[in-house]
């Protein structure tokens, strides 16, 4: 589990309450952008699949850091 106290403000923290299916979030690490419309062919996570629906083990594809660090982008 990750350290609440090492995450940024607007962390995903594993909360999916706090976004709606097509939020968009960005790793804290390397600022890949996960964006539901276009899914994730590293991990083979098909398009429209919201961020709350990843699978636990899931991590960037860039990086390998973990979900719980995505930050939500407001656009």
């Amino acid at each position: 589990m990750v350290d609440p106290r090492n995450l940024f403000e607007g962390s995903f923290m594993g909360d999916a309450s706090r976004i709606a299916d097509d939020t968009r979030l960005e790793c804290k690490i390397c600022w890949y952008v996960y964006d539901p419309d276009q899914g994730d062919p590293v991990w083979q996570i098909p398009p429209g699949t919201p961020f709350s629906a990843l699978p636990e083990h899931w991590k960037c594809p860039e990086c390998d850091g973990p979900r719980e660090q995505f930050m939500v982008l407001h656009d």
